[in-house]
């Protein structure tokens, strides 16, 4: 079955056929790292995640780049409030959204470009847009003209054909740009804008031919993407709130100045609600996922439960979803144990297990190959996980091309998924601790009963029998087994 997206830029499902043959270039805006990312950001960048694999696991050459917007306004505020760089600023929160992502499982892209490390590529953009008169210089600051660039509002479906500056655009004119500087158009959005006392004081200016300034927000992933993908590349993701102004910005300023497409395929992840109200600081509802994680939910269960409304579809993050996905990640780290423990004799009766591997592995695919549709994609695991059970309990133990089979499907479906295998990592992480606790309490013990003190011997003992840690002394010394 042929890959379809459903493109934003069409609103149309539509088959998916890279510029260059088995080669995807891929670009996701990333976070703003003023503060840690939230479990609404991580819902896009799991998506991501699970994009990734798919592309690889359909046989492409992926080439995934997702940015850090490390300048930016409440960046600077921050910075200026307290005295320091926005590099002291956004130091910590990159360091949180690293661990993060390795936390939940979310394979390394090929790069994580800065955008203070791109600033010349930006600076030569907002040249080239002036030169060719999609851009204008006024106080320093430098504007996009929407009027000279006809298809603007194509993504977002806005129509701007005949909306001229003055009344009626006030609100509109405070989504393209909330900086108060005066503009030929009240619609034309900041590509750069003149230098502040605060961008100074927080090394958030740079020089250019315009003077020292700093760069509009939508104008750094234009130049990070098609500075690392080139002037045309495949996909472009991010959260439905980026559509717009940012995605129709960066349209605009990147075709304005290359005169090319920008990026063939859209995609948006719609947002989440948190035990079904929306997420908002004021809420209080805006987790962290080391927050979550607190609370006693695992990596592996987090990470399911993304999976189980469809992208485009909004998903209720709750605690009792996270108490479900748990039960389901066990039913899965059950499953991939018992494969590896199940006894094989090739004299046993056949199986039916690898007509059933088949195809469930050609339903999951076709599931996927719809629009990355993974509740239909888990809808054909967790059956296929109840027949591969039932099949064991018939027999007792498999032929060795049987076995194989259901293991061979399990694994390939996880490869996408990267469920189980988040999992297993994190319960030998655990293991390994609980190893290390427990080594270090039995050696405690030990130099106590040389010391004659028993009493606090026996409290050790205690205290590993209170975790379900059984101590034997034996005459090689002491073993313990987890009871």
């Amino acid at each position: 079955m042929t890959v379809r997206f459903h493109n934003t830029l069409t609103r149309s499902l539509e088959p998916f056929t890279p510029v260059e043959d088995r080669k995807v270039r891929m670009y996701a805006c990333g976070p703003t790292v003023y503060r840690a990312p939230h479990i609404g950001n991580f819902r896009t960048f799991v998506f991501n995640d699970l994009l990734h694999r798919f592309l690889e696991w359909k046989g492409h050459d992926v080439r995934f780049v997702m940015n850090l917007t490390d300048v930016e306004d409440k960046i600077i505020d921050a910075a200026g409030r307290a005295g320091v760089s926005i590099g002291d600023i956004t130091a910590e929160p990159i360091t949180a959204f690293f661990d993060d992502l390795r936390t939940l499982g979310i394979r390394e892209a090929d790069a994580y470009p800065r955008a203070t490390g791109h600033i010349d590529d930006m600076i030569d953009i907002v040249g080239r847009l002036v030169d060719n008169g999609h851009a204008y210089v006024k106080d320093g600051s430098v504007y996009f003209r929407i009027a000279s660039f006809p298809d603007y509002g194509r993504l977002a479906r806005i129509d701007f054909e005949g909306m001229r500056s003055g009344a009626g655009l006030a609100s509109r004119t405070q989504a393209i740009d909330a900086d108060e500087y005066d503009k030929d158009d009240a619609r034309d959005f900041a590509v750069w804008k003149a230098a502040r006392d605060i961008d100074r004081s927080t090394g958030a200016a740079w020089n250019t031919p315009w003077g020292e300034g700093r760069p509009g927000w939508h104008i750094e992933c234009s130049a990070m993407s098609m500075s690392l993908l080139g002037e045309t590349f495949d996909i472009h993701t991010g959260g439905e709130d980026l559509i717009f102004p940012h995605h129709e910005d960066e349209i605009a300023q990147s075709e304005g100045a290359t005169g090319k497409p920008f990026v063939h395929t859209w995609l948006h992840v719609t947002h989440l609600k948190v035990d079904g109200e929306k997420m908002s600081k004021s809420l209080g509802n805006d987790f962290t996922l080391a927050q979550v994680i607190e609370r006693g939910h695992s990596p592996a269960a987090i990470r399911l439960l993304y999976m189980t409304a469809h992208y485009r579809k909004e998903l209720n993050f709750s605690f009792n979803g996270l108490a479900d996905a748990k039960v389901s990640v066990q039913r899965l780290i059950d499953l991939r144990r018992r494969l590896d423990e199940t006894p094989t004799a090739v004299d046993t009766t056949p199986s039916n297990l690898p007509d059933v591997s088949d195809r469930a592995l050609a339903a999951f695919e076709a599931a996927l190959d719809d629009d990355l549709n993974t509740p239909n994609a888990l809808a054909v695991l967790f059956p296929f996980v109840r027949e591969i059970n039932a099949e064991i309990d018939r027999l007792g133990s498999l032929r060795p091309d049987d076995l194989a089979a259901a293991r061979n499907a399990i694994d390939r479906m996880d490869d996408v998924l990267g469920v189980i295998e988040l999992a297993l990592r994190d319960s030998a992480n655990v293991e390994s601790e609980l190893a290390a606790w427990v080594e270090g309490l039995i050696a405690e013990r030990e130099d106590a009963r040389q010391r004659r003190d028993f009493g606090r011997a026996d409290a050790i003992r205690q205290e590993l029998a209170a975790k379900h840690i059984v101590v034997e002394d034996t005459p090689a010394g002491p073993r313990w087994k987890a009871g």
